[in-house]
């Protein structure tokens, strides 16, 4: 009877391990998450460009451009894995007033772009954006600065290392899918299970760039240590601020601190940035 019961058991638990393992990208990826676009930038008062960006594979991604009236340089702006642009107007909002352009778009499957979200295909939309600023806008990589919240900041991580932006920033980011997930789920082998990676740490170490990494130890998604665990792996010059707030308070990006500390590491940077490209 016990061994009945044993067995039962074993059978249950290899059938939930192989469920997360076929699938573990819609533990990942939320596309459907409120998809709809709900606001524009026009309605905070920013004139905006409604733009199309075309992928190595075919992808059509839906983002906008918004310009600064004499930009101090540009924000790539890349989103998590929740929602769609327009729940991040406060951040647009927030880099506007800092004076940068900001150019911010939907990864595949997201919002108005169209396909299915992977970690190599959201790898492909962040270069796809890459190429439309360097080639398209003919903006200077050392005017490029690369901004990754959550997911995002793992996509940011990834094109640092391969690209030469003025700085990158990660803001309430993780260091890997299977460290996060053997957090979430300690009772199965998520180390083991896990197809999707997102590496920040491991692309940290290959970035040349400045890199500004903020977290908070009330995150309650996120634990605090994988900020400074990323903070630890990143390369000189760096920084660290510490936040305040959850996850997913939207009302920190507003906070007189947080700007003031991202205002002037950007600006420190990006005139750093520029005075190296001419040398």
């Amino acid at each position: 009877m016990m061994w009945h019961a044993l067995g039962i058991l074993a059978a249950a638990y290899g059938g939930l391990a192989l469920l997360v393992y076929i699938f573990q990208s819609r533990l990942v990826f939320y596309p459907e998450t409120e998809r709809e676009i709900t606001a524009t930038p026009s309605q905070i008062g920013l004139p905006y460009e409604d733009i199309q960006l075309k992928t190595s594979d075919g992808i059509s991604l839906h983002g906008w451009y918004i310009p600064a009236p004499q930009p101090r340089g540009t924000v790539l702006f890349l989103h998590g894995n929740a929602g769609n642009i327009s729940h991040r107007l406060d951040s647009v909002q927030m880099f506007h007033r800092l004076g940068y352009s900001t150019l911010i778009f939907d990864y595949r499957g997201y919002g108005n772009s169209s396909g299915v979200p992977t970690e190599q295909g959201t790898y492909r939309d962040a270069e796809a954006a890459w190429r439309y600023l360097t080639e398209q806008r003919q903006i200077p990589s050392c005017r490029i600065v690369l901004f990754g919240e959550s997911l995002g900041g793992a996509v940011a991580a990834w094109l640092a290392a391969r690209q030469k932006p003025a700085a990158l920033v990660i803001a309430s980011g993780f260091t890997s899918v299977p460290d996060l997930g053997q957090q979430l789920y300690p009772f199965l082998p998520v180390r083991w299970l896990a197809r999707i990676r997102y590496d920040t740490r491991e692309y940290l170490r290959a970035v040349a760039a400045p890199v500004l990494i903020a977290h908070s130890p009330e995150d309650d998604i996120i634990p605090f240590e994988h900020g400074r665990v990323l903070y630890a792996a990143a390369n000189p010059p760096k920084q660290f601020l510490e936040l305040a707030g959850g996850h997913n308070d939207g009302f920190i990006f507003m906070r007189e601190s947080w700007v003031k500390a991202l205002g002037d590491f950007l600006s420190e940077q990006m005139d750093a940035a520029c005075r190296w490209s001419r040398v």
